[in-house]
C-alpha cells in the first residue's frame, strides 16, 4: 500500500523464538518507537500503527501491551504505519523531509483510490508534481512520448469521465511537468501537499451516525473540528463544531455526547453503530484536539531545534544546488566554446578544400591556354612559310614571263593572282600573329591567377594551424573545471546572521512570487477545465462531481464553508442576539435542523 509501511509479525513465533528486538512484554509505544527509529522519524505525533479487526479500523495504543490488544488471531498480524492526524498547514507544520515524503505517499494513494475527491483539472496538476518528484527535471531527449504509460497518476473516475486517450492525458500532464523545472523532490512533494490540503475530503475520517429521530448522518473528524454531513454529500458539511468551541466529548455504550464550551448551549447526542467505533471516534477527537491547541502555543524546544536544523539543511541544500548550477553552467559554456571552435575549424577546412580545388582548376586552365597558344604559334609559322614560298614563286614567274605577250599577259594575270594570294596570306598571318599575342596575354593572366590562388591557400593553411592549436587548448578546458564528489567531499558552512537575513529575505521574496504563481496557476486550471469540458461524458458524472460543480458555481470552498458554520456557532438561543465575542447560538440551529435532544452534561471528560 503506497504511503504506508506495513509491519508484519507472527505473535506465536515471537513467543517461541524470543527475538532480541521484540519481547512479549513490549507495549505499543516500544514497537512504534522501533519503527520510527528505523525510518529516522522525529515528528512521531502525526503517525500510528493501524490494524483491522472485524471490518473495523483500530489503532495500536501506546500504553498497552501489544499482545493485550484485540488483534486478529490469524498469522501473520499486519500493522500499517500510517498518518493518524493531519496538519492544518503542511508547509508550516511538517519539518522533516521524511515526514513530508510519508504524507505525500499516503495522500497520493488516497486520491488515486478516490478516498479523497479531486476535480479533474486539479488531478492533472497534482500528477505533474508527482512526475517531477519521481523523474526530476523534464528532458525531451529522455522523457519521450509514452514514458508515463505504466504510471498510475489519475483517478479512474477522472479517466472514465472524458473521451480522452492515455496519450492525450500524458500530453497535458507533460505540459505542466515541463514548467516545474528546477524543483527538487522535496519541493515538488510539498507543492503536491499544499494543493491537496485544500480538497474538501482531505484529512477527514467519516463515521456513520444517527440522531434521536433515527436520521442517518455522517460524522467527520479532522484537524479543524467535528463536522456533520448528509450521507450523500461528503463535500459540504451541514454544521461544524470547531475544537475551540467544544468543552467535553464523551460516550456511553453507543451514545456519543458533545458538550459545547458555552454552558448556555445545550448538550448534543448521537448514536453510532458499534462501541468500538465510539472508542475510535474519541481517540481521534482527543488527538486532533491536542494538536489543535498545540499549534496555537509556542513551539516546544524539540520542535524549535528541528525547525532550526531544517532551515540549516535547507540553506545547505540551496547553496549546494547553486554551486552545482554554477559548475554546470561553466561546463556548458566550455562545451559551447569548444563546439564553436570545432565548427570554425570545420569551416576553415572547407574553405581550404575549396581554395585547393580552385587552384587545381586554375592550373588546368593555364595548361590548356598554353597548349592553345603553342598551336596558334605553329600555325602562324606555317602561314609565314607559305607566304615566303608564294613570294619566291612570283619572282620565278616574273623571270620567265618574257617569251610572249600572251604568256606575259598570262604571267601578269598569274602574278596578280599570286599578289592577291600573298596579300591574303599576309593578312591571315597578321591575324594569326595577333591571336597568338592574345593567347600569350591570357596565359600570363592565368599564371597570375594561379599565383594568387597559391598565396590564398598558404594564408588559409596558416589560419587552420592556429585554429587547431586553439581547439586543442579549448578541448582540454573541461578537465580544468572544478570537479565535485558528493560522497567523499565533506562540506561545511559557516552561517552568519547576514546569511540568515539574506535567506529570510529570499524566503519572503519566494512567498510573493508564490502568490503571483498561484494566480497564474488558477488561470491555467481554468484554461485546462475549459479545454477538456467538451470531452466530458455527462452521463458518467458521479454524485461528488455534481456536488463539486455546484459548490464551484456558488463560490463555496472548504474554508469558507467551515468559516460560515463557525459563525453560526456564535449566536445565542434568541435569534439575532449576540454573546461575548460575537458567537451565535449553536443549539437553535442544530435543533431546528436535526431535532437534537437536549440532555444534562455527563461526567466523562477528555
Amino acid at each position: 500500500m503506497a504511503g504506508a509501511i506495513a509491519s508484519r509479525m507472527s505473535f506465536s513465533s515471537l513467543k517461541r523464538k524470543q527475538p532480541k528486538t521484540f519481547t512479549v512484554k513490549w507495549k505499543g509505544k516500544d514497537l512504534f518507537d522501533l519503527v520510527c527509529r528505523t525510518l529516522g522519524l522525529r515528528e512521531t505525533w502525526f503517525f500510528g500503527l493501524q490494524y483491522t479487526i472485524k471490518d473495523t479500523v483500530a489503532w495500536l495504543k501506546m500504553d498497552k501491551k501489544v499482545l493485550d490488544h484485540d488483534v486478529p488471531t490469524e498469522e501473520p498480524v499486519t500493522f500499517h504505519f500510517l498518518a493518524k492526524f493531519y496538519p492544518e498547514n503542511a508547509e508550516e507544520e511538517l519539518v522533516q523531509e521524511i515526514t513530508q515524503h510519508l504524507f505525500f505517499l499516503q495522500v497520493k494513494k488516497q486520491i488515486l483510490d478516490e478516498k479523497i475527491y479531486c476535480p479533474p483539472e486539479a488531478s492533472v496538476l497534482l500528477a505533474s508534481y508527482a512526475v517531477q518528484a519521481k523523474y526530476g527535471d523534464y528532458d525531451p531527449n529522455v522523457h519521450k512520448r509514452g514514458f508515463l504509460a505504466q504510471e498510475e497518476l489519475l483517478p479512474k473516475r477522472v479517466i472514465n469521465l472524458y473521451q480522452m486517450t492515455p496519450e492525450m492525458w500524458e500530453e497535458r500532464i507533460t505540459a505542466w511537468y515541463a514548467e516545474h523545472r528546477g524543483r527538487a523532490r522535496d519541493e515538488a512533494e510539498m507543492e503536491y501537499l499544499k494543493i491537496a490540503q485544500d480538497l474538501e475530503m482531505y484529512g477527514v475520517n467519516y463515521f456513520a451516525i444517527r440522531n434521536k429521530k433515527g436520521t442517518e448522518l455522517l460524522l467527520g473528524v479532522d484537524a479543524l473540528g467535528l463536522h456533520i454531513y448528509d450521507p450523500d454529500n461528503r463535500l459540504t458539511p451541514k454544521i461544524s463544531f470547531p475544537w475551540n468551541e467544544i468543552r467535553n466529548i464523551s460516550y456511553s455504550d453507543k451514545e456519543f455526547t458533545i458538550k459545547p464550551l458555552d454552558k448556555k448551549i445545550d448538550v448534543f447526542k448521537f448514536n453510532s453503530s458499534k462501541l468500538r467505533v465510539n472508542k475510535l471516534i474519541l481517540q481521534l477527537c482527543i488527538g486532533n484536539h491536542d494538536l489543535f491547541m498545540r499549534r496555537r502555543k509556542a513551539d516546544s524546544l524539540e520542535v524549535q531545534q528541528m525547525k532550526a536544523q531544517a532551515r540549516e539543511e535547507k540553506a545547505r541544500k540551496q547553496m549546494e544546488r547553486q554551486r552545482l548550477a554554477r559548475e554546470k553552467q561553466m561546463r556548458e559554456e566550455a562545451e559551447r566554446t569548444r563546439d564553436e571552435l570545432e565548427r570554425r575549424l570545420m569551416q576553415l577546412k572547407e574553405e581550404a578544400t575549396m581554395a585547393n580545388e580552385a587552384l587545381m582548376r586554375s592550373e588546368e586552365t593555364a595548361d590548356l591556354l598554353a597548349e592553345k597558344a603553342q598551336i596558334t604559334e605553329e600555325e602562324a609559322k606555317l602561314l609565314a612559310q607559305k607566304a615566303a614560298e608564294a613570294e619566291q614563286e612570283m619572282q620565278r614567274i616574273k623571270a620567265t614571263a618574257i617569251r610572249t605577250e600572251e604568256e606575259k599577259r598570262l604571267m601578269e594575270q598569274k602574278v596578280l593572282e599570286a599578289e592577291m594570294l600573298a596579300l591574303k596570306m599576309a593578312e591571315e598571318s597578321e591575324r594569326r600573329a595577333k591571336e597568338a599575342d592574345q593567347l600569350k596575354q591570357d596565359l600570363q593572366e592565368a599564371r597570375e591567377s594561379e599565383r594568387r590562388a597559391k598565396q590564398k591557400l598558404l594564408e588559409i593553411t596558416s589560419k587552420s594551424s592556429y585554429t587547431q592549436s586553439m581547439n586543442s587548448s579549448t578541448t582540454a578546458l573541461p578537465t580544468d573545471l572544478p570537479s565535485f564528489n558528493l560522497i567523499s567531499e565533506s562540506l561545511s558552512f559557516d552561517f552568519k546572521d547576514t546569511d540568515m537575513k539574506r535567506l529570510s529575505m529570499e524566503i519572503e521574496k519566494e512567498k510573493v512570487e508564490y502568490m503571483e504563481k498561484s494566480k497564474h496557476l488558477q488561470e491555467q486550471l481554468n484554461e485546462l477545465k475549459t479545454e477538456i469540458e467538451a470531452l466530458k461524458l455527462k452521463e458518467r458524472e458521479t454524485a461528488l462531481d455534481i456536488l463539486h460543480n455546484e459548490n464551484a458555481s456558488r463560490g463555496n470552498s472548504k474554508h469558507n464553508t467551515i468559516k460560515k458554520s463557525w459563525q453560526c456557532l456564535g449566536q445565542q438561543a434568541e435569534p439575532g442576539a449576540r454573546v461575548p465575542g460575537g458567537k451565535m447560538c449553536l443549539g437553535k440551529l442544530l435543533c431546528s435542523f436535526h431535532d437534537w435532544s437536549c440532555v444534562h452534561p455527563q461526567p466523562s471528560k477528555f
